[in-house]
């Protein structure tokens, strides 16, 4: 299958590819940073340019679409351009998606949709499940929330191409197991030694290589996929050494009436619906992936 992905230098990108590569299909990645990897087929080009946008499809005549592209980490830039840059390239590539005749096509969204890390937000429910209701508060948040609208927009438009979102959580590349730095500045050693750090995403993390396994599976399966579907990607368990239904409450207090479902050990966010509709399965946790010494001896 000839697939198209987006952002395919980037972080999750690059595992994303290279999964893909290995699952037999023909990959081509577009960004705005050239590949690290020699042997990835890739063009640098601004998907925000109509010409050199229609020049990727054209050459990629791409028969799935994973979007990866954009602005990639909260606060990292002024709140205006993250909405403008994630929103409209969203429209932008996905639309293009439909134009010219992908089957597939799947976007990355972001749990930061749910709206976490105000005093006021108070879950229904835990563990997190695609189906409660999201209230993003900061930009990068809220352009994740119109990219899931922009899904189900198009969606509506076309019995062709099948749309839908991921949402990975707390991307951990395979490098960072090792010890180096994540991106937002520290190490994963540090993450699980302070837990207020890994307490921001509610303890929630996934492997590159595992979200890259759930964005193959959703390409490859548009049949199991309804149009407009949203797929958490996170690992089964929190990334905290002690019990998250109370570390939760100790760093977000709004939580504490429904903590107590998690004192089973499993994480904050449900990706039920992954494993149910395409037997997505991540294997890889913090236990077995953490090479770094001062972290091992913590377990």
């Amino acid at each position: 299958m000839r697939v198209l992905v987006t952002g395919g230098s980037g972080r999750l990108g690059r595992s994303v590819v290279a999964t893909l590569t290995e699952r037999g299909h023909h990959v081509l990645s577009v960004d705005t940073a050239p590949s690290p990897d020699p042997d990835v087929e890739g063009i640098v080009a601004d998907l925000l340019d109509e010409t050199a946008r229609d020049e990727v499809f054209t050459r990629a005549r791409p028969e799935a679409v994973v979007h990866l592209a954009g602005i990639a980490v909260p606060f990292t830039h002024p709140d205006l351009d993250t909405l403008s840059v994630n929103t409209r390239l969203a429209w932008a590539v996905l639309s293009g998606a439909v134009t010219h005749g992908a089957h597939s096509a799947v976007a990355a969204s972001s749990p930061t949709v749910y709206g976490y890390n105000t005093p006021s937000w108070r879950p229904r429910y835990l563990p997190l499940d695609e189906d409660h209701p999201v209230e993003p508060w900061h930009a990068y948040g809220l352009s994740k929330a119109v990219i899931e609208e922009t899904v189900r927009a198009l969606a509506r438009t076309t019995d062709d191409c099948v749309l839908s979102c991921v949402r990975p959580g707390y991307v951990v590349a395979p490098e960072e197991w090792a010890g180096a730095v994540t991106q937002q500045g520290h190490t994963m050693a540090e993450r699980l030694a302070d837990p207020a750090l890994a307490a921001t995403s509610l303890f929630n993390y996934v492997d590159a290589r595992d979200a890259a396994e759930l964005f193959a599976l959703v390409a490859e399966n548009p049949d199991k996929v309804t149009g407009g579907q949203v797929f958490n990607a996170v690992a089964p368990d929190p990334l905290a050494t002690g019990p998250i239904d109370t570390l939760l409450p100790r760093h977000h207090p709004a939580t504490a009436d429904a903590a107590p479902a998690l004192a089973d050990g499993r994480s904050a966010f449900s990706a039920e619906r992954a494993r149910t509709v395409l037997n997505w399965n991540p294997t890889r946790t913090w236990r077995d992936q953490m090479t770094d010494r001062a972290a091992t001896d913590r377990r």
